[in-house]
């Protein structure tokens, strides 16, 4: 007889295992079907291990520039088998932290690859391999193959590095992110095709640790999601630092040597140019996981790769339900997990309500680091809204030039007739952490006045934010 649930989520990364705990804290009987790592790529293979990786390529950089804080360090050099080490090991940690939360919340762990046979039963096979290798090993308790059958059956199956034709990664030569976080050794030159957070965060890197970098963007302005002026200015950061970006431009070919690559670069106005790098890494988005999962069988509409739900995780088959990056944009770790908590409240009947995707902040760990939330200036006036904008420039706070970090900018997005807070812009030095004001500010339909009236502490990265409040409305201080 197959074991029976009351919700079974495909899918152990971010949105699943979370939605798996907050299910069994609502008293459902729950279980996780994951075939690889729990924690899944954003724990082992994206987020976090390449926050760890520009974590030392900082340390790194700030060894390099020592005598700006009149210290010394000479000879300064880099172990990359270390580094990629600590980046491992960081990821280890945080994935047996996975299995013990669901442990502890009594969800069960099913090791295998999930295919929805009928509504309510999943049959389970052993997982075929990893996305580096042999398959992984089951934890200790897993469940193993078999039919299980449950009431509720959500997929969170995330996603997966988009391929372009002619840029087909072959491990060696042509990385995606996987290889790009545990190379064997460091290029000396390296060309990144694509400009949003995972290519630029990866330019950064490899930049910071001496390789000769070369963006190269379709559209005419990189982070092409950010608000222009963000953008620009991250763009001229970057340059200053010796990565070169070409926009408007397209890779239409790649000649593979023994070990470097010749890229060819069709630029604006039809001329094209030729790169020779040691690697290349094609960052040119993701791609739901849908495939293999029974869904076409069972008539589940799905869309441009994604699975298409009503705002609460329902799609068109009863019991059927997605969530995180297979559901769609905004493709990032934190909307998985909140949009997988409203899927379950939602399920037990809860008052939940459907997820505000303009209220989801989006963060880039690069040198400067990026943040937003919210429209973009030029987003706010397509939609016919009149703004008042605030600027405040790094230079003009003490706790900035203190840091040795003077460069950077927050910009603020107001509806100019309701003061209503409706975008929200930085780049700088610790931004993706002060975004998170600004967030709280919007879901709770703050007001100018209201941000005025608050008293941000002193001396803080954070008084900046209150100043381009200030400055939207002609109040600003310290410029």
């Amino acid at each position: 007889m197959a074991d029976t649930y009351d919700i079974i989520v495909i899918g152990g990364g971010p949105g699943g295992y979370v939605t798996a705990i907050r299910a069994a804290q609502l008293g459902f009987k729950t279980a996780v079907v994951e075939r690889e790592h729990l924690g899944g790529i954003c724990l082992n293979w994206g987020c976090i291990p390449t926050k760890a990786l520009l974590r030392s390529a900082e340390i790194y950089h700030y060894f390099q520039h020592a005598k700006d804080y009149g210290l010394f360090a000479e000879k300064v050099s880099f172990d990359p088998a270390a580094v990629v080490k600590r980046s491992r090991g960081v990821s280890a940690q945080l994935n047996g932290g996975v299995g013990f939360l669901l442990k502890k919340n009594k969800v069960d762990v099913i090791w295998g690859e999930a295919t929805l046979t009928k509504p309510g039963e999943l049959k389970v096979v052993g997982p075929k391999k990893s996305v580096q290798g042999p398959p992984a090993p089951a934890p200790k308790g897993a469940k193993g193959e078999g039919t299980y059958n449950a009431k509720h059956v959500i997929v969170a199956t995330g996603a997966r590095p988009r391929v372009l034709p002619g840029l087909e990664p072959d491990k060696k030569l042509v990385w995606t992110y996987f290889e790009a976080m545990v190379p064997e050794t460091f290029p000396k030159s390296l060309l990144v095709v694509g400009s949003g957070a995972i290519g630029v965060e990866f330019a950064s890197f490899y930049r910071t640790m001496g390789a000769e970098v070369t963006i190269v963007e379709v559209l005419p302005q990189i982070l092409p999601v950010e608000d222009e002026e963000i953008a620009a200015h991250a763009r001229k950061r970057f340059e200053k630092q010796g990565i070169r970006i070409i926009t408007g431009a397209k890779v239409t070919k790649l000649d593979k040597g023994s070990n470097d690559v010749t890229a060819t670069v069709e630029l604006e106005g039809g001329k094209t140019e030729s790169i020779k790098v040691d690697r290349v890494i094609s960052a040119v988005g993701v791609v739901g996981n849908i495939e293999n999962l029974g869904l076409e069988a069972l008539g589940v509409t799905t869309e441009r790769g994604c699975v298409v739900t009503d705002g609460l995780g329902r799609t068109n088959v009863k019991g059927v339900y997605a969530i995180g990056d297979v559901a769609g944009p905004p493709m990032l770790a934190h909307k998985a997990e909140h949009e997988g908590v409203i899927c379950v409240e939602a399920i037990k009947g809860l008052d939940a309500h459907p997820m505000d995707k303009a209220k989801i902040p989006g963060c880039t760990y690069c040198h400067p680091q990026v943040a937003s939330v919210g429209l973009t200036e030029k987003k706010a006036k397509e939609q016919g809204r009149k703004v008042k904008v605030g600027r405040f420039p790094f230079n003009g706070n003490g706790k900035a030039i203190a840091l040795g970090e003077p460069e950077g900018l927050v910009k603020t997005i107001f509806d100019a007739e309701t003061g209503e807070l409706i975008g929200a812009h930085m780049v700088g030095a610790e931004v993706t952490e002060l975004i998170q004001g600004f967030v709280v500010a919007m879901n709770l339909e703050t007001t100018e006045e209201e941000l005025m009236h608050a008293v941000f502490p002193h001396p803080t990265l954070s008084e900046m934010m209150h100043e381009s409040v200030l400055d939207a409305y002609g109040r600003a201080i310290h410029i």
